[in-house]
């Protein structure tokens, strides 16, 4: 198990749910935070909350599917602390419907930029920090949608198997170098991201019947436990495995299945 304490991480969409939970564990475990997110009056908040709490963290504004935004954040990390061990690849947004209902601007091209092409271009910018010391770990925040092909995410599940083949390549990279890189694949979870995914009848039921809640303070603890004891991936809740399990070995089953909850579903919403 690792000692985290002063370790210096790197958090991305910072300002709120599994990043902003997850930048309190890390604080508390003596880590020093740099915190990433667009709204500034967010970042400052929390900075301000741990730092009441004795701990050590600062705040930068960016936007990381802008490339200047992303080199003054890594730059910026590393003149305030010197050195990035942990960086968490957490910002991303997500779209709920149909995908006939997709916008090209904002429910594909955004959400591609986010998700994936902007994790990559950050993870460029810290790698060869990492890999001059011969040390640190990426921990990429991806979902259950980059497992499981499941109607009604065609843009996000596209953009989270993006990011599992990504984090997938690089560990196989960088590990003779003594980077670690892992992937966590979360369920539903009540977060605000929850709030900006788009309005499904369809998918509130299926939530609502199954009860697929998890609060963001129990995915953030999990992302710590990833940072004290790196390992390839963690899909929570574990039942999650059994059915991306079913996925990737029978296919036909899956495709059956939600064949026919599309047939039923579709002209629903």
């Amino acid at each position: 198990m690792s000692n985290l304490k002063k370790k210096v991480v790197l958090i991305t969409g910072a300002s709120s749910g599994f990043g902003e939970d997850a930048a309190l564990l890390f604080a508390k475990e003596g880590c020093k935070v740099a915190l990433s997110a667009r709204r500034m009056d967010r970042l400052q908040e929390l900075a301000a909350k741990i730092q009441s709490a004795g701990g050590e963290a600062f705040a930068i504004q960016a936007d990381i599917t802008i490339l200047a935004d992303v080199e003054n954040m890594v730059k910026s990390t590393l003149e305030h602390y010197g050195q990035i061990d942990i960086l968490y690849n957490n910002a991303g947004i997500g779209r709920v419907d149909w995908f006939e209902n997709h916008s090209l601007e904002r429910d594909i091209d955004m959400i591609i930029r986010l998700n994936l092409t902007a994790l990559m271009q950050v993870t460029r910018l810290v790698l060869p920090h990492m890999l001059k010391r011969r040390k640190g770990h990426i921990i990429n925040m991806s979902s259950v949608a980059g497992l499981i092909a499941s109607p009604l995410l065609a843009s996000y599940s596209a953009s989270k198997f993006g990011a599992r083949a990504f984090t997938d390549v690089l560990r196989r990279e960088v590990a003779p170098f003594g980077i670690k890189v892992s992937g966590i694949y979360p369920g539903p979870a009540t977060t605000e991201f929850g709030q900006h995914i788009g309005k499904s009848e369809t998918y509130g039921s299926v939530r609502k019947t199954f009860d697929m809640h998890m609060t963001s303070a129990y995915v953030a603890r999990r992302v710590l436990d990833v940072a004290k004891r790196p390992r390839r991936s963690l899909v929570i809740p574990w039942w999650y495995r059994v059915l991306a399990a079913i996925e990737a070995l029978f296919p036909v089953f899956s495709d059956w299945v939600l064949f026919a909850f599309s047939k039923i579903n579709h002209k629903l919403d």
